[in-house]
């Protein structure tokens, strides 16, 4: 017995002992540093699935070649079991778990714990200045919160140190903001510490996203300034009334809700994660984050996910007591309910939670494909071979059309594209040979068989995949000739057209079926951009080779006219019908009496 297979029989024996409970596993290597921490509600049944051949992935086999040992930890419930694995995983960063990729430190709002408190936009965080509200991801919503402030309260912006026993000595003096109206100057006593405070607790509530109250007490207050007949008091409290609401009716996103909602998606790709997290208080989105996730050994969505929850939640200190998911997860979290909304507010949530971390992704995508301009080409190959389930990266596409009108010079073009891209020096254009009559599936077949039992007579690298201008009834024709006929397999798929001429959709696989493309996503336009090319190649060919039948033909059957004096009567003339048409005298200024004499008998008999 090898020493691999003697470590995999060691490691099952340990996996023989586990319990069948709910915990933590923890795979050792050689040096006994952990290299990949996992939850499970069953402990033995999930750690022995890495054991069986059949269901791993290249990557779990790579993992599991490391492990040297096993250890594990039990804990009373699936909560506490994903609670657990996030804290091991921040503790001891695993080399095969999900990496998250976070390098931003978003900007939060600080309140301080002066005597006349401040507040501020700031990016360091220190509990022991004051209370800090955030962070913010989106600076303008963050802006547009301080201005808020700023319109609505007049408190101090300057950075001088205040104390009771300071303003009371009375050692400062009113400044500019003073006189603009910026500040009510309690650091000489113009305003009293209470009423400053008062603004303060409003601001606390606005900046927890409970701006509604602040309406209500501001409209509380108004009718009864308007009761006592103080007209300008209300006056000046309404036009802060009129902020707030225009605030709370740009901001409010769902319906007022009594308690606060957290909002999860996930856009999952081949080697990262990307999952957006809304925090949403009084109907209103006080808090919203992207993060990218880099996978490790092939994670689910649902496995993602389920990280993702725990880790922005203990990250942003959320109490929400309820969670949108856009799917069902296996999590149980104690007081807090999982909805996957189909239709409502709720479900509007969602689809803004999917909006955003949708766009994220393109934006990464698109910030790689500037940094790396053949990563385009590749995200749509990669994005083709998961739509079909290739088996590998179809670098090498080949695509086919007949071009003909009622049979009559019948031709057919083939274009190939080598990483996305079109590569002319590889096209080839083919005259139709043993097909009699407008017969579009025997043209094709015809042509498919010329080109691909060359190649496989001189050696050639066959395409990754064949496209075919048409439906089923051409990608048929196409897969008997390589498979049946030739006896090579290439994969085959179609791009059909709806009854105004237009790319409809993608169909692949014997029996066909329809391949789900957005279609205005960039694979669709790179399908389509091939389909008309192949057109655009088959047509003009056909056109050549009619124009030139047409032009010529006459001229050419008429003995004593050769190349040069068919040339000079055409550059002269400019077609065979004004040749016709001209008097002999005329073409004898061209081309001689003798020969005038010629044309004239022979297109004018």
């Amino acid at each position: 017995m090898s020493k691999d297979e003697e470590r995999i029989a060691r490691l099952k024996n340990i996996v023989l002992t586990l319990p069948e409970t709910p915990g933590c596993y923890q795979y050792l290597d050689e040096q006994n540093n952990i290299i990949y921490v996992g939850k499970a509600k069953n402990l033995k049944r999930r750690v022995s699935s890495y054991f069986n051949k059949t269901q791993q992935t290249r990557k779990t086999q790579i993992l599991v070649s490391k492990i040297q040992n096993i250890h594990y930890i039990v804990v009373p419930s699936d909560e506490d079991a994903l609670l657990l694995e996030n804290n091991l995983i921040k503790k001891y960063q695993p080399r095969y778990n999900i990496l998250l990729k976070d390098d931003k430190t978003y900007p939060s709002v600080c309140v301080t714990n002066e005597y006349l408190p401040r507040v501020f936009k700031t990016r360091n965080i220190n509990s022991k200045a004051g209370t800090f509200y955030g962070p913010y991801s989106h600076a303008g919503t963050l802006n547009n919160m301080l201005e808020l402030i700023g319109k609505m309260y007049q408190i101090r912006r300057c950075r001088m140190p205040m104390t009771e026993e300071m303003i009371a000595q009375r050692k400062f003096k009113t400044c500019l903001e003073y006189h603009i109206k910026n500040c009510l100057a309690p650091c000489v006593g113009l305003q009293s510490r209470e009423e400053y405070m008062e603004s303060i607790d409003e601001i606390r509530e606005i900046l927890k996203g409970n701006t509604r109250i602040i309406c209500q007490k501001m409209l509380r207050e108004m009718e009864k300034l308007s009761e006592q007949m103080r007209f300008e008091e209300a006056m000046q409290l309404k036009k802060k009334y009129d902020l707030a609401r225009e605030f709370v009716e740009k901001s409010e996103v769902i319906a007022n809700y009594e308690h606060d909602i957290d909002v999860f998606s996930v856009a999952d790709e081949e080697k990262s994660c990307y999952i957006n997290y809304l925090h949403v208080t009084n109907g209103c989105i006080n808090q919203a984050f992207t993060f990218e996730y880099k996978k490790k050994i092939d994670e689910s969505p649902e496995d993602m996910l389920a990280l993702g929850i725990v880790e922005m939640r203990e990250r942003y200190k959320s109490t929400a007591k309820e969670i949108v998911v856009p799917f069902p997860i296996e999590i149980e979290l104690k007081g807090i309910t999982l909805t996957v909304p189909v239709r409502g507010d709720k479900k509007h949530l969602l689809d803004l939670s999917l909006a955003n971390v949708r766009q994220y992704k393109f934006d990464k995508m698109k910030q790689a494909e500037r940094l790396n301009p053949e990563q385009r080409s590749v995200n749509l190959l990669r994005e083709l071979q998961k739509k079909l389930g290739l088996e590998k990266l179809p670098m090498t596409i080949e695509c086919f059309d007949n071009s003909n009108i009622q049979g009559s010079d019948a031709v057919a073009g083939c274009v190939v594209f080598r990483k996305a891209k079109p590569s002319k020096q590889d096209y080839r254009k083919y005259n139709i040979k043993t097909v009699v009559g407008p017969d579009d599936y025997a043209s094709m077949a015809e042509v498919v068989e010329r080109r691909y039992r060359r190649m496989l007579e001189e050696g050639s690298s066959l395409p990754d995949l064949i496209i075919t201008d048409g439906g089923k009834g051409q990608m048929e024709v196409v897969r008997h000739v390589v498979e049946d006929v030739l006896g090579v397999h290439i994969p085959i798929a179609g791009l059909a057209k709806d009854n105004r001429h237009r790319t409809s959709e993608l169909l692949f696989g014997f029996p066909a079926k329809t391949i789900g493309i957005e279609l205005n996503s960039p694979l669709f336009q790179f399908l389509t951009r091939i389909q008309d090319e192949v057109h655009r190649y088959a047509i003009t060919f056909h056109r050549d080779k009619r124009s030139k039948h047409q032009l010529t033909s006459e001229l050419d059957s008429i003995k004593g006219i050769g190349e040069a004096t068919k040339t000079l009567l055409l550059k002269k003339f400019r077609s065979v019908k004004r040749i016709r048409e001209a008097t002999e005298e005329q073409i004898a200024e061209v081309v001689g009496n003798a020969k005038a004499k010629l044309l004239k008998a022979a297109l004018n008999p």
